[in-house]
C-alpha cells in the first residue's frame, strides 16, 4: 500500500521511474524502466532474461512478458490528463508471436493527436474505451508478443 501512496506522489517522470524499478514485482521479474519522457508521452521498459525470469523452455516466462507492459498506459493516462479524469485498465490480450530469449524491449507512446480525441470524447461525461497496441521486441528487433491493452476513460463529475 504504501508503493501505491509514492506512486501517486512520484510528480517526476525521474521519480515514477525509480520507484518503478524498485517495486517489487518489477525487481523480481529483472524488469527496468529504461526511459520516461518529460510529457509523460511515452516509457520503454525492458527485461534481461535470467533464470528466475525463463519458463520450463527456456524462454522468457509469459507472465513477466505481460507484467513490463501492464500499468503504463494506465499511469502515463493519469499523468498526462490529470486529477479531473478516472483512468483505468479495463482490459488486455496477449499473443506471444515468438519465443522471447535474451533482452526484450518495449515502447508505448501516446500522441497529442490521441490525448486530444480522449478530451473531446469524454468533454460530456462519456467514457472512453481505447485500445493501444504494442510491440515487445528482441534484441534484433523481431517481434516476440504483441499486446493490445484497453483503457477505461471518463472525466470525473462534478460533485
Amino acid at each position: 500500500m504504501r508503493m501505491l501512496k509514492r506512486l501517486k506522489k512520484a510528480n517526476t517522470p525521474a521519480k515514477m521511474k525509480h520507484l518503478m524499478n524498485w517495486y517489487g514485482p518489477y525487481l523480481g521479474a529483472g524488469i527496468r524502466i529504461e526511459h520516461i519522457a518529460d510529457n509523460w508521452q511515452s516509457v520503454t521498459v525492458s527485461m534481461k532474461q535470467h533464470w528466475y525470469n525463463s519458463n520450463a523452455v527456456g524462454t522468457h516466462f509469459g507472465g513477466s512478458l505481460y507484467a513490463m507492459v501492464d500499468p503504463h498506459y494506465m499511469l502515463m493516462l493519469m499523468r498526462i490528463l490529470g486529477p479531473d479524469y478516472i483512468v483505468w485498465d479495463k482490459a488486455a490480450a496477449i499473443n506471444f508471436v515468438k519465443p522471447g530469449r535474451g533482452k526484450v524491449t518495449a515502447t508505448m507512446s501516446i500522441t497529442d493527436e490521441e490525448i486530444e480525441r480522449i478530451k473531446q470524447v469524454t468533454a460530456m461525461g462519456e467514457k472512453d474505451l481505447p485500445v493501444y497496441k504494442l510491440k515487445i521486441t528482441d534484441e534484433s528487433g523481431e517481434t516476440v508478443a504483441e499486446v493490445d491493452k484497453t483503457l477505461y476513460i471518463r472525466k470525473k463529475r462534478d460533485e
